[in-house]
């Protein structure tokens, strides 16, 4: 029983005290509960989004299972397989202009989407008006139907009964195509839907040799189909198919790991803003048991063990810990509600809001550990030191080192902490990167604290008063200069990192596009029409430079004869075993080829197959020249040598391919031609109609307008990192005023002493000003550094970025933190100068 008394006790005195109310806590639960939330509520979205994608897999893929083929169709043989199987519904899609029927009218790059009688096999095409699928796509007196979507009608200003044009087929606009079930899951689009019946791409023209066509075959399957076991039998059964296989289960895998990545990257920024919060908690825990340096020196003076005293105050932080967390959980729990009221018109599908557990005990345990480890430095020395030194603490703080007992315990939880992180991200290995770089900036903003302290004794002796007493205030014993730079400094650092983050990505995508960049892309050029296109572009004037070469369709089968799925293959370079990829053949080595191993091939080479391969891909699979690769081209394995590697700038937006191939047998295979053609702005609209007027097979593809689609999905990951990023800044803000907190007690006193010697409140005013003006400059300066290699190791590194160190960021991040700094400091004492003296003079 004994041995149970000193922790009630301690419970008791601990709660009897918090009936006095949290003042001094208010910053503590505010840190917790915004790095609580932001980890929470990210974790719970992603969940959500998850979830969402298995609830919706059959609708959203549109089958149990799909299977994609590139630029063929499926085999017989194949075919049959899978009619044994279960149901069957094939699905061609491809990119084409759309316009109008009219002589010279609009047009646009489409998705063309040719349906079967079946589809779809789950879900439900909406359209407007309300009238079946068949009925808006059957062929009548009027020819066949079509269901475009909305946006297309406006932009080509069209509408329901007009007449659209695709390749030679004229299509009548039966209704409005309001909802696809199966959009979401598909590739990346360059244009609007435009459905029609497979029937009718006969009369198109545009199914030619080695026409860009995409072969979907999606199976409805029996219930009781197990479909890992169904993937596993198709693979063994047809292991050349050369098919990327999806199931319902994983309807969108490229969504989901990239929601994995972004869910990643938010909770490690989540995390950061926990531990930017985390020196707060430390700075409120210091300036709590600050001021309960009379209770707990009487405590002592009256025979009250250290350990009771710990404890007391303990199992108060623990308990404002509990209320902190419960309320960021909360906040996070809702965030999935809140996210689905506006997620279906970004993502196309509804996410699955309800209460996810894991992601809030994952929050909880980061926000306990935590609190535990910023707090029990400053618990562990109050318990620590004598009555007497406790009593002179307003003029001589309390110094020394926590028990090691204490010490033990804060490294096992900071341990904890950083195992947690690590042990529950998507990619360990990134987690672990950010845990050292967490560990070397709070060491890194403690050693600039402390060299400014012993820096700033040496300094000659300024003759403007308040200077003089500025940097006097940065040595003197007791100075916050290491905690206002440490709490200032992590936020600012958090901030940089997000901004110059998000300003390189957006950067990379628009504004640091070449100078000379193409301005068209066209596609699908057939061979007996490449010497008449040659001709119309380049009799165009404005046209300035025309690029064409042959393209074809091949996957990698085989890697010096061992397949793919042998490999360890490096995650940058996985797209490129993915499905079938665009090839190319040349006699002649391109224009701004450059070659970093091996050499080109004679222009008059006609011997084994030989293959000009990517450095990076080369390097990743640890390839070298003479090393070997197999190609399935349309079905047919190929073996090819290595002849040379190249370094290829994907940031030009040229014609480039992962491989080239020597002539002779490939310049013999089914292919189309693409083509890059830059040409002065006025004329493009009119080269775009006569290209497409004349091959009404030919589609082309503005830059402009890939770009502003590929933009649209980056402002929506922006956003997030925009709202984490102000979360940081509240945090980093927060933390400064804990700070500034901290210190409030020794600043009254200072200010007190000072008036008595004669001091203004105006000089006192300066003073404060410039001290904080100081410490605000000097950490907007670590934290440009930081954030800026920080971000650069990401950019360079991990999103294979070329990194620009942005102006506006350098030079907004000073002029904040001096404005936080400034604020922050002149709230924490102007409380200070308006105290009277007589009050502590009379307690002195």
């Amino acid at each position: 029983m004994s041995k149970r008394l000193p922790f009630s006790l301690a419970a008791s005195y601990a709660f009897r005290e918090l009936r006095g109310g949290i003042k001094g806590f208010r910053i503590f639960l505010a840190c917790l509960f915004l790095g609580v939330a932001a980890i929470a509520a990210v974790g719970s979205i992603s969940a959500a989004i998850e979830q969402g994608l298995r609830n919706d897999g059959r609708n959203l893929l549109g089958g149990d299972i799909a299977l994609n083929l590139v630029h063929r169709k499926a085999s017989d043989a194949q075919l049959n397989w899978l009619q044994e199987k279960g149901k069957i519904s094939l699905v061609r899609e491809m990119r084409t202009m759309g316009k109008q029927a009219v002589e010279g009218g609009k047009r646009t790059l489409i998705e063309l989407r040719a349906v079967d009688n079946v589809y779809p096999l789950y879900g439900d095409v909406i359209l407007e008006p309300n009238i079946t699928l068949s009925d808006a796509l059957a062929k009548t007196d009027k020819g066949w139907g079509t269901i475009l979507a909305p946006n297309l009608l406006r932009k080509l200003n069209l509408a329901v009964g007009d007449q659209i044009v695709v390749g030679n087929e004229h299509y009548e606009i039966r209704a409005s195509l309001i909802k696809e079930p199966d959009l979401s899951t598909r590739a990346f689009t360059y244009g609007p839907t435009v459905m029609v019946f497979g029937e009718s791409l006969e009369g198109t023209g545009l199914i030619q040799p080695g026409s860009m066509v995409r072969y979907d075959y999606r199976l409805a399957l029996p219930i009781e189909t197990d479909l890992k076991a169904f993937q596993e039998a198709i693979t063994t059964t047809f292991p050349e198919a050369g098919w990327r296989i999806r199931s319902s289960e994983k309807a969108a895998p490229r969504i989901s790991q990239f929601i994995d990545v972004l869910g990643m990257y938010l909770t490690l920024i989540g995390l950061a803003t926990l531990l930017v919060g985390g020196v707060g908690i430390a700075n409120a825990v210091k300036s709590f048991m600050d001021s309960k340096v009379g209770v707990v020196a009487t405590l002592k003076c009256l025979g009250a063990p250290s350990r009771l005293i710990f404890q007391i105050y303990l199992i108060q932080i623990l308990f404002l810990t509990l209320i902190g967390t419960i309320t960021g959980l909360f906040a996070g729990a809702s965030a999935p509600y809140i996210a689905s009221a506006f997620a279906k018109d970004i993502l196309g599908w509804e996410i699955a809001a309800q209460f996810y557990a894991e992601p809030l005990l994952l929050a909880a345990a980061f926000g306990f550990l935590t609190a535990f480890t910023f707090s029990i430095w400053s618990l562990s020395k109050a318990g620590k030191t004598s009555p007497a030194r406790l009593f002179r603490d307003l003029t001589s703080p309390i110094t020394g080192r926590p028990t090691p007992k204490a010490m033990l315990a804060l490294s096992l939880s900071a341990i904890l902490l950083a195992l947690t992180a690590v042990t529950f991200a998507s990619n360990p290995r990134i987690a672990g990167f950010f845990i050292v770089g967490a560990i070397s900036t709070f060491a890194i903003y403690h050693c600039v604290g402390w060299l400014i302290t012993k820096l700033t004794r040496f300094l000659p002796r300024a003759t403007h008063p308040a200077l003089r007493t500025a940097i006097a205030n940065l040595h003197r014993p007791g100075a916050p200069t290491t905690s206002v730079i440490l709490s200032m400094g992590l936020g600012l650092t958090v901030l940089v990192i997000v901004a110059l983050l998000e300003g390189n990505v957006r950067q990379a995508v628009t504004q640091s596009l070449p100078e000379e960049a193409p301005g068209f892309y066209f596609i699908d050029i057939q061979p007996e029409q490449v010497e008449d296109f040659d001709k119309l572009v380049k009799s165009t004037a404005g046209v300035n430079e025309l690029r064409r070469v042959p393209m074809m369709r091949g996957r990698i089968t085989a890697v010096n004869g061992t397949p793919p799925s042998e490999l360890e293959i490096p995650s940058e370079i996985k797209w490129v075993f993915r499905s079938d990829r665009g090839l190319t053949w040349s006699a002649e080595m391109p224009e701004n080829t450059k070659l970093v191993d091996g050499n080109w091939w004679p222009e008059d080479y006609n011997g084994k197959p030989l293959v000009s391969l990517d450095q990076a891909v080369a390097k990743g699979l640890g390839l070298s020249i003479g090393d070997s690769l197999t190609i399935n081209l349309l079905g047919r394995p190929i073996d090819v040598e290595i002849a040379n590697l190249r370094k290829i700038d994907w940031g030009g937006l040229e014609i480039n391919f992962v491989m080239v191939f020597s002539p002779g047998l490939m310049s013999k295979a089914p292919q189309t031609h693409i083509a890059t053609v830059k040409a002065l702005p006025d004329i493009e609209d009119a080269l775009e109609i006569k290209v497409t007027d004349q091959f009404s097979n030919v589609s082309s593809i503005r830059v402009k307008e890939a770009l502003e689609a590929a933009t649209e999905l980056l402002s929506h990951v922006a956003l997030a990192l925009s709202v984490i990023a102000v979360v940081a800044l509240l945090a980093g803000t927060l933390v400064l005023g804990g700070a500034v907190a901290a210190g409030h007690r020794r600043r009254v006193y200072d200010s007190i002493v000072l008036k008595v010697l004669g001091a203004s409140r105006k000089s006192l005013a300066a003073t404060f000003f410039l001290e904080f003006g100081m410490l605000g400059l000097i950490s907007a300066m670590v934290a440009v550094v930081i954030g800026a290699a920080a971000s650069w190791a990401i950019t360079i590194y991990i999103l294979r970025l070329e990194f620009a160190l942005l102006t506006e960021v350098v030079l907004f991040t000073p002029l904040l933190a001096l404005l936080a700094t400034l604020v922050c400091g002149y709230a924490g004492t102007w409380s200070a100068l308006r105290q009277r003296p007589a009050a502590l003079l009379r307690n002195e």
